[in-house]
This record gives structure tokens, C-alpha cells and sequence, in this order.
């Protein structure tokens, strides 16, 4: 059978359940190559939700709700940061990038997506929450 895409901006299907495999995926590998940095386990579980606190931008509306979330939930600043770290030869940074990385690889896999700036719970991997009454 045939998966018919969405129109509404979200994936469904097996897409869907491709990019939540990634975010496991991602999950698990950063908390290998943590475990490989020799840090200590209670700096990871302080860590782990900073990105979180993002969210306050939905105490104003949102619209910045959803770009300050995003802003950091995007996978696009730890590897940018990583790649940096590597190519400069300083590796200090390098355990709290995995931190950020686990974070966001775990919200990816439990359907936490980006968001659109029309509510929380809109994010390109679906609605968050109960399915709405018909």
C-alpha cells in the first residue's frame, strides 16, 4: 500500500517512523561518545534538559515560543560547534555538544519535533497530544 504525504506539514507513516529511529539513533551515540569523554554522569543528567528552558519564549507568545525552541533543538549548532571544536584541535567543548545532541536526539525519537510558531504542540512530526475530537 501506498503512503500518501501529508498537506498539512507533518510527516506520517514510515517517514515518520524513520526520523524518530534517527533521533534513537542519535540518542544512543551521543551517550556512547560521552561515556568516552571520561566526564562524570551527573554533569550529563544536569545537563541533559538545559535546552528545555527554551521554552519560556511560550511565556511571551508563540511565535518566539517557537523560535527559541527551534533555536536550539535544531541539530545544526552542536554539529556545527563539533566540527569546529575537531577542526581547531580543542576537545574541551566536546562533551557538553554530546549532551546537546542526546537531548535533542531523544525528544526527536518521543515526537517532540520542531515546532511551528501556531502552538507547542504543532512540530513537523506531528501533533503533540491527545488526537483532536471529531
Amino acid at each position: 500500500m501506498n503512503e500518501i504525504p501529508n498537506t498539512n506539514g507533518t510527516v506520517v507513516g514510515a517517514v515518520k517512523v524513520w526520523l524518530r529511529a534517527e533521533g534513537l539513533a542519535v540518542f544512543m551515540a551521543s551517550v556512547v561518545l560521552y561515556r568516552n569523554t571520561g566526564k562524570l554522569w551527573g554533569l550529563f543528567f544536569i545537563l541533559f534538559l538545559m535546552p528545555d528552558l527554551f521554552m519560556a519564549g511560550y511565556l511571551i507568545n508563540p511565535r518566539i515560543g517557537a523560535a527559541s525552541y527551534n533555536l536550539v533543538h535544531t541539530y545544526l549548532w552542536p554539529v556545527a560547534l563539533g566540527a569546529a571544536c575537531i577542526f581547531f584541535g580543542r576537545f574541551a567543548p566536546l562533551p557538553y555538544i554530546l549532551i546537546w545532541t542526546a537531548h535533542i536526539g531523544i525528544d526527536r525519537c518521543l515526537g517532540y519535533g520542531l515546532k511551528y510558531d501556531s502552538a507547542f504542540g504543532h512540530t513537523h512530526l506531528g501533533l503533540l497530544g491527545k488526537a483532536p475530537q471529531t
